[in-house]
């Protein structure tokens, strides 16, 4: 029996993109393995798919929404979350999923007091990620596409911290053996990330930043990208 992976939409990306690249969810299903059985819910809008231990792999979208401000949707998705790393499911969080993972868990979330990070950036991964499923045998250091304004300011308890940048200490981060928080955007390509530059130009040009430079730097993450791929075999594999 084929295994089953459910996508918990948690948003939507912003009207241009979306009518050129597509939405969240296309992203993760073009990463994500076709041999799994992978699923669809807007968590904003439809009820949560039925109990965690139905799914045998659990993604997290970002979304333009913030996790502090505690959206009953997304609280009603934190305990749901909780329940999945009781139940030890695979999961994956990516960006408000990263956060949304670490609310669940006990940290904390809120507007990184540096302010945004967007464009193209490295990231380094930490000793504790030799061995981990998900990250063992990637670079040191890889790029990555990043684009948010709030942070996982406290790791959870029991959370192993993964990865960091410059500007993120907590760019990644493991709770378990199963279940992961990546603040940047595996799901991103090249082309993605120039979009949202392009979109944010005038709040990135209020905040002292400049555009042309962040869209000239925004390289290929392959990678990071690599992650979703890696995650459905360690669904398929897990099942």
């Amino acid at each position: 029996m084929t295994a089953r992976l459910i996508v918990l939409k948690t948003g939507d990306t912003l009207p241009p993109i979306k009518e050129t690249y597509g939405d969240f969810d296309r992203w993760f299903l073009d990463g994500l393995s076709d041999q799994l059985d992978r699923q669809v819910v807007d968590v904003t809008r439809d009820p949560l798919p039925g109990t965690p231990r139905h799914w045998d792999g659990i993604v997290v979208t970002g979304s333009p929404a913030m996790v502090s401000d505690r959206a009953g949707w997304s609280e009603a998705a934190a305990a749901w979350l909780a329940e999945a790393v009781e139940a030890d499911v695979p999961v994956l969080g990516v960006c408000y999923g990263h956060q949304l993972l670490a609310h669940a868990l006990g940290g904390k979330v809120g507007y990184h007091p540096q302010g945004r990070e967007s464009g193209t950036y490295p990231v380094q991964r930490h000793g504790a990620s030799d061995g981990d499923a998900l990250f063992d045998g990637m670079p040191q250091t890889f790029q990555a596409q990043l684009t948010h304004r709030q942070s996982v300011l406290e790791l959870p308890p029991t959370a192993v911290l993964i990865a960091s940048n410059d500007f993120e200490p907590h760019q990644a981060f493991r709770v378990g053996q199963r279940a992961w928080g990546v603040q940047f955007h595996p799901e991103f390509t090249a082309d993605i990330m120039r979009a949202y530059l392009k979109a944010q130009t005038p709040d990135l040009v209020k905040e002292g930043l400049s555009p042309d430079e962040l869209i000239a730097q925004v390289t290929d993450a392959p990678h990071a990208g690599s992650l979703l791929k890696r995650f459905s075999d360690i669904v398929m594999a897990n099942r």
